[in-house]
């Protein structure tokens, strides 16, 4: 199923904005990719929240998204297992000519990771609805028959 969804398309940009400004800006990238997270899931966040306009036009493949959705689920809860609690004192020891910025990157880290968790949580029960909305009578929407589903919830409510 193709999404095109006007609301998803524009949740799916607010996500990857609030990704690179927030979660993944210069101060904390270098921090980040030292998480213990396999390439695919790397690869799929990166979709999720940087190629959004490749997709803009032809819409989004409802399978992918919600691989995309996992992914950052697993992004969200081993970031706020490894890296939260000790994020202040693996970023202090950087040098920074910015460092008001920098500080105050890492003092809404926390805030931040949260808010991108419930953007995603958002994007993942709006494309429930639709795939529920959009189910043939008979058969079981996608979402159901992708067991990794289950834990997407409580990976991002921590």
């Amino acid at each position: 199923m193709q999404v095109r969804d006007t609301h998803v398309l524009k949740l799916i940009e607010r996500i990857g904005e609030h990704y690179r400004s927030n979660i993944s800006n210069h101060f904390i990238r270098p921090t980040l990719l030292q998480l213990p997270l396999d390439k695919q899931v790397w690869s799929l966040v990166e979709t999720l929240t940087e190629k959004a306009g490749d997709y803009r036009n032809q819409g989004f493949h409802l399978d992918e998204l919600y691989l995309e959705i996992i992914a950052a689920a697993r992004f969200v809860s081993v970031t706020r297992r490894d890296l939260v609690p000790t994020l202040r004192t693996r970023v202090a020891g950087t040098a920074s000519r910015d460092k008001v910025l920098r500080d105050m990157a890492v003092n809404n880290f926390g805030s931040n990771l949260q808010l991108f968790a419930g953007m995603v949580n958002e994007l993942y029960n709006n494309l429930v609805e639709l795939d529920k909305q959009n189910n043939i009578k008979g058969r079981s929407p996608l979402y159901a028959s992708m067991p990794e589903l289950a834990d997407v919830s409580r990976l991002l409510a921590g």
